[in-house]
């Protein structure tokens, strides 16, 4: 599918002397992206929990001690952040963070422009039981397809594939919805012009 550019007319450019820039603006866009993040430890999500608890209380103790010790109202932030106790916590809920972030997969999906979408919807369009069902494409080969195409991390339909039929019900359905909703999520405001 081609697409051929067409000059405005020539009274719309009149009122709109910024036509061009509005215009290269617009040919500008990125596509939108959507992350999704999969944990395989949920120890790891417990401990930054425990540890932002453990970092609150030890504040709040040193926030009191501070008052107690008629530390100025204007500096008891800042010595409360200062004291060992607190330092301690919040070295251990920034390691528990960082082990967080190690410990979690991060997949992207990238919006595919229209034609592309349009092609995909072609390829993979609905057996004739699941068009009399309202499925707009084929529920057995598009997920991969979708999950594949969109994919910034160069995942493979084979391999997107192996992960929607190996993985929970709803793990897959966090893979696949996400490469849905990328191409699916309308970024414009439709308000009055």
């Amino acid at each position: 599918m081609t697409t051929t550019f067409v000059e405005p007319p020539a009274d719309a450019v009149a009122r709109d002397p910024h036509w061009a820039a509005k215009m290269a603006r617009l040919r500008a866009r990125r596509l939108p992206e959507r992350a999704v993040s999969f944990l395989d430890d949920q120890d790891l999500k417990q401990r930054v929990t425990d540890a932002a608890l453990d970092m609150a209380k030890a504040r709040t103790s040193a926030v009191a001690r501070a008052s107690e010790m008629e530390v100025p109202a204007d500096e008891r932030e800042s010595w409360a952040l200062a004291q060992p106790e607190v330092l301690a916590a919040q070295a251990a809920l920034d390691e528990a963070r960082r082990a967080l972030a190690a410990g979690t997969l991060t997949l992207t999906f990238r919006a595919l422009p229209r034609p592309a979408w349009e092609q995909l919807l072609r390829e993979h369009a609905p057996t004739e039981e699941q068009a009399d069902l309202g499925h707009e494409y084929n529920v057995e080969t598009f997920p991969a397809a979708l999950v594949s195409a969109s994919s910034v991390n160069g995942m493979s339909e084979p391999e997107a594939q192996e992960l929607l039929d190996s993985w929970s019900d709803a793990d897959a359905k966090a893979l696949f919805t996400a490469a849905l909703l990328v191409n699916q999520t309308m970024r414009a405001d439709l308000g009055k012009g």
